[in-house]
C-alpha cells in the first residue's frame, strides 16, 4: 500500500497520565504488530495543565491510589515512596511540551521521550514538571541540553503543545489513553481507557478488514 493513503493510529496520551503508563506495553505491542500498516501520531493531551497550588495531602493520597489501580490492574512498575513530594505541583503542560519540542528537533525520538518521561516519573519518582529534568531525559537520547531548552522555551513549542490539547478536545477525548483509526474521512474509536492487547487487535484487524480490503 502507498505510504501516502496509510491510515493513521492517533494515540492521544500524557505523559503523566498513570493509565497511559499502565498502557505503555500495550502501545508498544500495537505498533510494533501493526508496523508499516498504520501512520502513528501521538497526541499530547494534557491532563492537567496551568496547575500553579502544590497538591494537598488529600489529592496526594487519592492519585496514589489510583497508581496502585494501575499496577494492580496492568503490572507496571511503580514507586510509591516520597512520589509526589509536599510542595508537588501536578502540572502537564512542562511535560507535554518537551515532547513537542522534540518533535521540531527529532521526530524519531517523539514516542522514546514521551515514554523515558513516563519511566522516571512513575519509577524514579523524578519530578518531570521542572524543565531541567527534562533536559537531563532528553540528553541521554543524545540531544544537547541548550538544544533542547531553547527549543523548549520557544513560542513554537507553546504553539505546538496548545495545538495538541485542542486537537484532543475537537477529536472529544476526555479520558486517556485514547486510540482513534482514521482512514480518509472514516473515524474509529479503538479505546478509551485501558484495554488489553487481546481486546485491542482481533478489533483492529476486523478494521482493516472493513477499511481497507
Amino acid at each position: 500500500m502507498n505510504q501516502n493513503v496509510l491510515p493513521v493510529l492517533w494515540y492521544f496520551a500524557d505523559p503523566m497520565c498513570s493509565w497511559c503508563w499502565g498502557f505503555s506495553p500495550v502501545i508498544d505491542e500495537i505498533l510494533a504488530t501493526y508496523e508499516g500498516k498504520f501512520n502513528c501520531a501521538l497526541v499530547l493531551g494534557g491532563l492537567r495543565v496551568g496547575g500553579t497550588e502544590p497538591m494537598s495531602a488529600e489529592q496526594r493520597d487519592e492519585i496514589l491510589h489510583h497508581w496502585h489501580e494501575v499496577q494492580k490492574m496492568t503490572g507496571q512498575s511503580f514507586l510509591f515512596d516520597n512520589a509526589m513530594p509536599e510542595g508537588f505541583i501536578y502540572n502537564t503542560e512542562p511535560a507535554c511540551r518537551a515532547v513537542a519540542a522534540i518533535s521540531g528537533i527529532n521526530p524519531q525520538l517523539i514516542f522514546p521521550l514521551f515514554k523515558a518521561i513516563q519511566s522516571v516519573f512513575y519509577e524514579e519518582g523524578l519530578d518531570v514538571t521542572q524543565k531541567e529534568t527534562l533536559a537531563v531525559i532528553v540528553e541521554k537520547l543524545g540531544i544537547d541540553k541548550s538544544v533542547f531548552l531553547n527549543a523548549f522555551d520557544s513560542e513554537d513549542a507553546h504553539k505546538k503543545t496548545k495545538a495538541h490539547f485542542h486537537q484532543t478536545r475537537q477529536f472529544g477525548v476526555r479520558g486517556f489513553p485514547t486510540i482513534v483509526l482514521q482512514h480518509g474521512g472514516q473515524y474509529h474509536l479503538v479505546s478509551s481507557g485501558y484495554r488489553k492487547p487481546d481486546e485491542l487487535v482481533p478489533e483492529i484487524d476486523n478494521w482493516i478488514e472493513n477499511q481497507l480490503d
